[in-house]
């Protein structure tokens, strides 16, 4: 009886785990179509206010307690951090940069998480073995957007990587950041907080970008309308929802999995649904980029301890 229990459970963790893998690697693609008729910033602020009044408004309803005034301001620092320079950027850089190529990028964020945390006063100074995953990490990162002449690849728009690579770096300091942020106890009312903070100030980029001059409601075709409703209600929502509920009943070494699974899965979708080259070296960076982040990760037990804190309390910045 107990065995069955076990597989019951099992069952029960892998298939939110299967959700995570494919609705947060399908994220970078539905980023892709939404952007190719909805201006960046304004479509990612629209996606993020939605999503952040549901989940404030739902956590409210299951008796929830709003954010303090002091929470509010943490959750503007991170959410402008994560959802502005990280979510937002990845947007904007995806008007010339394939999907699976940003996911990538993206995908290596713990490297820069390794770095800001050495340089933040009292933080965790990297060992030898992080040292050598950071170098292999940067070559596959090199491998992918460097100069064709040396990687064989095909040019890629030097703005739209640079974006990307800013992503990282916004993302690794709102990371840092809302480990010793005042938040909610609430990881769902935090992540709601976080969105409805960050959109408004992608909404105030947008307007200061001038990104909404000659834009009309009528471009929209229905393809970049159903990537944007995917993102709200599947990228934000279900995902979310999943990894919730994962960080509840699954180890964490498990549920950090989705980050090495998310861009393999983003290259692949990009490739079937928006004919994305998969050259060689894509190939090449993703095992050198996945393989660098398996192994930073496992090199540096002293950071294990704050795990659970640091998962529960951080949004993905594909999604």
């Amino acid at each position: 009886m107990s065995g069955l229990i076990k597989e019951r459970m099992k069952t029960k963790i892998w298939i939110p785990l299967l959700a995570l893998y494919i609705v947060w690697g399908s994220t970078y693609l539905a980023i892709r179509f939404a952007v190719e008729t909805i201006p960046p910033f304004f479509h990612a602020g629209i996606r993020f206010l939605v999503s952040g009044i549901i989940l404030v408004v739902w956590q409210r309803a299951v008796g929830e307690p709003m954010p303090t005034r002091k929470q509010w301001v943490s959750l503007a620092i991170i959410g402008n951090l994560l959802l502005l320079g990280g979510n937002g950027l990845v947007s904007w850089a995806e008007q010339t940069i394939p999907s699976g190529i940003a996911a990538l990028i993206i995908g290596a964020i713990p490297l820069f998480l390794v770095i800001t945390e050495a340089f933040r006063p009292g933080g965790v100074k990297p060992n030898r073995w992080t040292f050598l995953g950071l170098l292999i990490g940067f070559i596959g990162i090199f491998i992918l957007v460097g100069p064709e002449e040396v990687t064989g690849g095909s040019r890629l728009d030097p703005f739209g990587v640079a974006a990307l690579l800013m992503a990282c770096f916004f993302w690794s300091l709102g990371s840092v950041y809302s480990k010793h942020g005042d938040l909610p106890k609430s990881s769902l009312m935090s992540t709601g907080g976080q969105m409805l903070m960050g959109s408004i100030g992608l909404f105030a980029v947008s307007l200061a970008t001038g990104e909404l001059s000659g834009w009309h409601l009528a471009d929209v075709t229905t393809k970049s309308a159903l990537g944007l409703v995917y993102l709200i209600f599947a990228g934000s929502l279900i995902g979310f929802v999943s990894y919730g509920w994962l960080l509840q009943n699954a180890p964490i070494s498990l549920v950090a999995t989705y980050a090495y699974v998310n861009p393999i899965v983003a290259v692949l979708l990009g490739n079937w649904f928006a004919n994305e080259a998969l050259e060689p070296r894509v190939w090449l960076a993703a095992a050198i980029i996945v393989g660098s982040v398996m192994f930073i990760n496992r090199s540096r037990p002293e950071v294990q301890k704050d795990a659970k804190k640091n998962e529960e309390e951080v949004v993905a910045v594909g999604e």
